[in-house]
């Protein structure tokens, strides 16, 4: 993917993601929701992309993640492509909200949860952060033992 004069060639990139799975972690911060944003723009071919954000239950982390992501006015440009109702059809097909924290044990998904994004997922981005110094600490580590743990 990085070329002879040493820039990364775009169209791989791009192509790299058609048909996979990841797993976001930090979707509603900054970096996380301009990521999503750039993926879903220029790879629409993405199979799914899985949102970890904090909430109770899957009905609110449905919401935040319309709230505070797919609602941003970042996702201009995708409501635009996708006109008429088209854009929330789009986003239900490819964005799968998940209620969870990687601070806490498995991230705090359920046994099923965790053995289909193990099956599902190719790619795993943590920009998951946190301001409470009290919290355990946040590392790719921790994503990373959750699946390694699931795939024996």
């Amino acid at each position: 993917m990085v070329m002879m004069d040493g820039s990364l060639d775009a169209e791989k990139i791009a192509a790299y993601f058609k048909g996979k799975s990841i797993l976001v972690t930090g979707a509603t911060g900054f970096l996380g929701k301009i990521l999503v944003e750039k993926i879903l723009r220029v790879q629409p071919d993405v199979r799914k992309i899985y949102l970890l954000v904090r909430a109770i239950d899957a009905d609110c982390a449905k919401q935040r993640v319309e709230a505070e992501v797919t609602d941003a006015e970042l996702f201009c440009l995708l409501r635009e492509k996708h006109v008429k109702g088209g854009f929330e059809l789009f986003v239900d097909e490819k964005i799968v909200p998940l209620a969870g924290d990687v601070i806490f044990e498995n991230m705090g998904l359920d046994a099923p949860m965790l053995e289909e994004l193990a099956k599902e997922v190719d790619i795993i981005v943590n920009a998951a952060a946190t301001t409470n110094f009290y919290e355990r600490s946040i590392s790719t580590e921790i994503v990373l033992v959750c699946f390694h743990e699931r795939k024996r």
